[in-house]
């Protein structure tokens, strides 16, 4: 209407043709305006020609796909210690990620208290050599302060005390840590590619009782950490079988089963980590990725095609066929498998949808979810 024309009786606009109205009329207020009003979409109804589906309600053999990270299994870790108070006088570690073997000397220690204990053994063999039991005791107690069997004969022989004693280690594998950091809890196997660095350990320092000195991991004994996002955190569970495929061997195919899925977040990720045990024979790399697939068993539910959901951000539509176009519908997702969701809610296996829902999507608009 066009507000410049006015006329002293009923009629219409002479350039609109819009009908006049009395300038004295009582206004009349207009209810259930509200800003959803004003910006409908443009796609909340949709005319078009696109194929359809509808859900699918049968049983699906689960397959989620996961990735991970190979780590190394502490279970296997081995610690060795100072079983005296004393001072480092010799290391033959010198470097994280040394491989040791079982058997092999990887320090000497001067210690007052295995000095005492040599020369406690040296004075009974000289002057009480028929008290075989007090000599074996005082054997014994040279043995478990950390003297090996041939420098114990050596001193006997000899007649005199050793004041360095050798330190052996009793596991094969890597260093990974010195145990002589501030902090104790101090974690470097977690995700960390080898890399050489200095031990903090070093000759000359002094070391109390039961101190870790080196700590030595099995390559050979690993598991990977598959991350569990959070639509797939109900149907994973321990037991579930597990094909793994490293990147760095693709042959190199991993069979096994989840063992133990971590009861807490890493970090601020906000997913699970699942862990398989397995033997590493082929000495696959700490910390390289791993893809696996997570054999869950059958679902029973209503199934679509992924392509048929689509995502905006905090919830996910349908496009439902209704007379002759299609309307955005809110659903409620499950589980996924390669290339179906489960519907949990929003639809039933009467219902009609697009098959692809990226078709229907104006880049320019809002899209408004209609209420079933």
């Amino acid at each position: 209407m066009h507000p410049q024309v006015i006329a002293h009786h009923p009629g219409n606009c002479p350039i609109c043709g819009m009908k006049l109205i009395k300038k004295n009329a009582i206004p009349v207020a207009l209810n259930n305006i509200g800003l959803e009003t004003l910006l409908k979409p443009t796609n909340e109804f949709v005319v078009a020609s696109l194929p359809v589906t509808t859900p699918q309600d049968s049983s699906i053999n689960m397959r989620v796909k996961a990735y991970g990270t190979i780590e190394a299994d502490t279970r296997a870790a081995g610690s060795i210690a100072a079983r005296v108070e004393g001072r480092i006088e010799k290391l033959y570690l010198r470097y994280r990620y040394q491989k040791v073997e079982v058997g092999q000397k990887v320090a000497e220690i001067y210690s007052q208290e295995l000095v005492t204990a040599q020369e406690n053994l040296l004075f009974l063999l000289k002057n009480d050599a028929q008290n075989t039991s007090f000599i074996n005791a005082a054997k014994q107690k040279l043995l478990l302060l950390g003297m090996s069997a041939a420098e114990l004969n050596k001193v006997v022989t000899t007649g005199e005390p050793l004041y360095s004693v050798s330190i052996y280690s009793n596991y094969t594998g890597h260093v990974h840590d010195a145990g002589m950091s501030s902090n104790g809890n101090e974690n470097e196997m977690n995700n960390a590619a080898p890399v050489t660095q200095e031990l903090s350990l070093k000759e000359g320092m002094y070391v109390n009782k039961g101190q870790t000195l080196f700590m030595i991991m099995n390559h050979h004994k690993a598991w990977t950490a598959l991350q569990i996002f959070p639509n797939q955190q109900s149907v994973i569970k321990k037991g579930n079988a597990v094909t793994i495929t490293p990147e760095t061997d693709t042959n190199a195919v991993i069979n096994g089963t989840i063992d133990f899925i971590e009861p807490f977040f890493r970090g601020n990720s906000k997913t699970l980590t699942a862990r398989v045990y397995f033997h590493n024979m082929e000495m696959l790399p700490i910390g390289s990725q791993v893809t696996a697939n997570i054999y869950t068993g059958a679902q029973q539910g209503l199934w679509l095609p992924q392509t048929a959901v689509l995502a905006l951000g905090r919830s996910e539509v349908t496009f439902l066929k209704s007379n002759g176009g299609f309307i955005a519908h809110q659903v409620t997702t499950g589980t996924r498998t390669d290339d179906k969701v489960r519907i949990l809610s929003g639809l039933n296996a009467t219902d009609t949808v697009a098959t692809n829902a990226q078709y229907l999507i104006d880049s320019e608009s809002f899209i408004q979810t209609a209420s079933k």
